[in-house]
């Protein structure tokens, strides 16, 4: 049994859930009602998205979160275990003092005083996303997810997927697996789908398949069970 099963219990499950994945336009949002797809949502910061749902219970986002102080986090050692040859799309979570660094040069020295590695332009472009979201934090509390969608979609197909997600063979791929998980996403999903990109909404949907096994206690997590951050609150990354 895992670690949130035997959190939930057998809790009702609850009604709506929301999937959340950085998009070029900010955040966008997949939300789920009792199963199905229910709406998108986009937004410039995730507190736009959540005032738009304020009925989800769960909120799982494509995003750090938990900082470590130093070193390296366990959720993303085992998650690149878990894609195995898509290892490669999970990055290592800098330390906090990195991530809320002034520039990519200060960032760089202060990770590799920490972990003894330096940090990537890729990790450090993501910073700002990770302060959006902990910033979040404290107002959203255990309702708060970390998901990362190849996990997911890995989780889903019970196997490797074959293709990249920016391919066309890979988004037809991740489409037919959520549609055969009840999420069938439509083709017009309004001010959303021009503000996002076809993997953005993908990768949003199966944040929205894993925050519904949250819901459930049926999700599991990458490590389980979880580590603890510097204020004792989990830190993993589920599934």
């Amino acid at each position: 049994m895992s670690w949130l099963k035997r959190r939930v219990g057998s809790r009702p499950r609850p009604a709506t859930v929301l999937g959340v994945d950085a998009c070029p336009a900010g955040w966008i949002g997949i939300v789920l009602d009792h199963g199905v797809f229910a709406q998108a949502t986009i937004g410039r910061r995730l507190r736009e998205l959540l005032d738009a749902v304020p009925t989800a219970s769960v909120v799982a986002v494509d995003i750090p979160i938990g900082l470590p102080q130093r070193g390296w986090r366990r959720a993303d050692v085992e998650a690149r275990r878990f894609l195995g040859k898509r290892s490669s799309s999970v990055f290592a979570t800098p330390p906090r003092a990195a991530v809320e660094a002034s520039s990519y040069e200060e960032a760089n020295r202060i990770c590799r005083s920490l972990t003894g590695q330096g940090l990537s332009r890729q990790a450090w472009a993501l910073a700002p996303k990770i302060l959006d979201v902990d910033g979040c934090r404290n107002h959203l509390g255990p309702s708060l997810f970390e998901v990362h969608p190849e996990v997911s979609f890995r989780a889903l197909a019970t196997t490797s997927l074959t293709a990249g997600k920016r391919t066309w063979a890979g988004s037809v791929e991740r489409r037919r697996l959520l549609e055969g998980a009840g999420i069938a996403i439509p083709d017009d999903i309004g001010p959303a789908g021009r503000g996002a990109g076809v993997d953005d909404v993908l990768d949003a949907a199966v944040a929205a398949w894993s925050a519904r096994r949250i819901a459930d206690g049926t999700a599991h997590c990458l490590p389980d069970p979880p580590e603890r951050d510097a204020h004792g609150r989990h830190t993993a990354i589920w599934y």
